[in-house]
């Protein structure tokens, strides 16, 4: 069976600023990437789309449902939405329910989620406890029982927020995305609503791939920051 990995975001834009390279290199090296996005952030993560004239709250989820699932494919990914509504960011039984399911059902080799904290923005800790009940849960041979029970719980990586300094955000793993940059931009592309952060977060890519050079002696122009939730299990260090 094939690989994959499992993105649990809080909104649309989110996978794409902060984890559009890690879904592009992984789907181009064969994983299957899905992406469980837990609402359409039509309230709070839609700026420039509720500055059209007529713009209604049925209207803005639509156009970003669609710039996200524009997003995604130009990654390589797939990608299910929960409609939770967003500032603030909904949680229900049957979400978390379904979470699981997916955390069963595709059996990921990693999966990414937000930082477990950020003073601006409520809706990502909480999508990043959902992501870490639901791995849980999952794990648990008393949820469901099955007789083919085979899920292993995944290494999880938060993905960098906006202001990292505010978060506790102390990256450990800096990834190399030179070679999907241009695929990761192009998603960019794919958010008009939120277009005032495509400079921004190339900007972050840069720094990181500064930072990812320096300390593995290795070429690197644009990376992505992560932050280990769990401890890596090693044989010998390396």
């Amino acid at each position: 069976m094939s690989k994959s990995g499992l993105v649990i975001t809080a909104h649309p834009g989110d996978f794409v600023w902060r984890a559009g390279g890690a879904i592009a290199l992984h789907a181009k090296r064969g994983y299957r990437m899905k992406i469980l996005c837990m609402s359409y952030g039509e309230r709070g993560e839609s700026q420039f789309a509720w500055k059209e004239k007529g713009a209604t709250l049925e209207s803005v989820k639509a156009g970003r449902k669609a710039e996200a699932e524009a997003a995604a494919a130009v990654l390589g990914a797939e990608i299910e939405f929960m409609d939770a509504g967003d500032y603030p960011l909904g949680n229900t039984p049957e979400m978390l329910d379904r979470a699981i399911d997916i955390f069963r059902e595709l059996n990921p080799s990693f999966v990414l989620s937000h930082a477990l904290k950020d003073p601006y923005n409520f809706d990502h800790p909480e999508a990043a406890h959902f992501a870490q009940q639901a791995r849980v849960i999952a794990q648990a041979m008393g949820h469901k029982p099955q007789a083919d029970y085979t899920y292993s719980a995944p290494a999880m990586f938060l993905f960098e927020p906006h202001q990292p300094e505010q978060c506790d955000f102390k990256p450990d793993v800096l990834l190399n995305i030179s070679e999907v940059w241009e695929t990761k931009f192009k998603a960019f592309q794919c958010l008009p609503a939120q277009k005032h952060l495509w400079a921004y977060y190339e900007r972050v890519a840069l720094n990181r791939g500064m930072q990812g050079g320096r300390n593995s002696g290795k070429p690197m122009v644009h990376g992505e920051a992560y932050m280990r939730l769990f401890p890596q299990a090693l044989e010998e260090l390396v």
